[in-house]
């Protein structure tokens, strides 16, 4: 008996050694399992063992109430790319840490590349390279240009990386990239959710105590989302969502989230053969439009306290379907099945055997309620064959009942389309400067479709 009890514990602690995490999204479990219980996801349980944890005596400490906390204004660092640092919320806080990702190719390395050149020429920059060799790099700085004192370092070991960062102590470091750094401790493989999240939570807290600013890049999964365990996302102060397609000019970056400033800035960016430049005045670039062309908009969106104008275009075709399709690229399905189905219910369009199709020029993704207007227009028109009217813009949310809502910041909507030389600006009841107003679909399309040009 007392055999088969020490056989038993002792298979209860090796069974208790080995747990299994999802590769994509961190949950853990005892047990392998065929399907995440996190994310759903098929396949991706793997087995790793917990890295040894030395046992220490905890001293308590005293909690300090907030009044007695001092807290000082740090001056931020400008990275010298200025699309990048409104993102940011006005520069790159010292000691911070910030995740990149994006699609390969997106072009993370190359703005993060030209960000530490700038900055090296009044702090010490230091590029921690894990997927290049120092070759590879210094053939992109070479084209890129301003990045002679950018310190270069290539590992990929965890313990080498920080002990780096610890006694050189530069001003801001690049990690290229996160899932490429290991440690001897954690036995799994690199680019693992153990390797993952001990990478963040090292370079965290060496980050905060040798005060360097740190960006870590990070790869996606085909979702698009950053790929390793979530955690990931909620141990750094700041994430940063670089969208586009390599085979487009254009990119966009987002934060998804900031301690030190707002989520809804946006930058814009144009892929050149001297590197990511940007682009200064976006509404120039997605608000312009053919005049007459059947199934096109432009909407005025606002993406943090930028005006922003975006061509809508839209195809509505005939479907031998039982279901027909309603396919958005840059907007959200749910929303754009929602103005569908309220355009066929309040504004009389037939829309129930035909695919509708909406796209929003240049590759941006908007979000915010106050293009509902716009996507409608493009759909109307493309329905009904019929051009909107000449020089006009249009913004406001919709409702299920067919009655628009007014948008934030109106007077900085009606600002920009002015500025461009869309004098013609429809807008719910009560905007302040819209040319043009209207208070529910029904009569927004009327005002909005050039019948004369029919």
């Amino acid at each position: 008996m007392p055999s088969y009890a020490a056989g038993t514990v002792g298979r209860m602690a090796k069974t208790a050694a080995v747990q299994h995490a999802c590769s994509q999204c961190g949950t853990a479990s005892s047990r392998w399992l065929g399907r995440c219980p996190g994310c759903g996801a098929f396949g991706t349980m793997v087995a790793e063992a917990p890295p040894p944890r030395a046992g220490r005596a905890r001293a308590a400490r005293a909690p300090l109430r907030l009044v007695e906390v001092v807290a000082d204004e740090v001056e931020r660092i400008s990275t010298g790319v200025p699309e990048l640092d409104r993102v940011l919320g006005g520069g790159l806080v010292p000691a911070s840490l910030v995740l990149v990702g994006g699609e390969p190719g997106v072009g993370k390395s190359t703005l993060l590349l030209s960000a530490l050149g700038a900055v090296s020429r009044q702090r010490r920059a230091l590029l921690v390279t894990g997927e290049e060799s120092v070759a590879q790099v210094k053939l992109r700085a070479a084209r890129l240009g301003g990045c002679d004192e950018v310190e270069i370092l290539a590992e990929t070991e965890l313990d080498a990386v920080c002990d780096t960062l610890e006694h050189e102590r530069p001003a801001v470091c690049v990690i290229d990239s996160v899932q490429t750094l290991w440690s001897e401790e954690v036995g799994s493989a690199p680019g693992s959710v153990s390797q993952v999240r001990e990478a963040a939570a090292r370079l965290l807290r060496v980050a905060k105590e040798a005060g360097v600013a740190t960006f870590l890049v990070g790869h996606v999964t085909k979702d698009g989302a950053v790929a390793g365990p979530r955690v990931l996302e909620h141990l750094v102060d700041c994430v940063l969502q670089f969208e586009g397609d390599r085979y487009h000019a254009h990119r966009v970056l987002r934060a998804v989230k900031n301690r030190f400033g707002s989520t809804n800035e946006l930058g814009v960016f144009e892929m050149t053969g001297a590197g990511l430049v940007g682009v200064p005045d976006p509404s120039e670039l997605f608000g312009r439009s053919e005049a007459g062309e059947i199934g096109s908009a432009v909407a005025c969106a606002l993406e943090g306290t930028r005006p922003l104008l975006l061509e809508i275009q839209s195809l509505v075709a005939p479907t031998d379907l039982a279901m027909p399709r309603r396919v958005g690229t840059g907007v959200d399905p749910k929303r754009l099945a929602m103005i569908v189905a309220v355009l066929s219910r309040h504004a009389g369009l037939p829309l129930g055997a035909a695919d509708v199709f909406v796209n929003v020029a240049g590759g941006v993704r908007v979000d915010e309620p106050g293009a509902d207007l716009a996507v409608a227009l493009a759909i109307a028109s493309a329905a009904k064959g019929i051009a909107l009217r000449e020089g006009l813009a249009a913004f406001g949310e919709i409702g299920l009942t067919g009655r628009l809502r007014g948008a934030t910041q109106a007077e900085r909507r009606v600002e920009e389309c002015r500025k461009l030389g869309l004098r013609t600006v429809l807008a719910p009841s009560g905007t302040k400067g819209a040319a043009v107003e209207a208070d529910t679909l029904r009569r927004a399309l009327a005002a909005a479709l050039d019948t004369k040009a029919a």
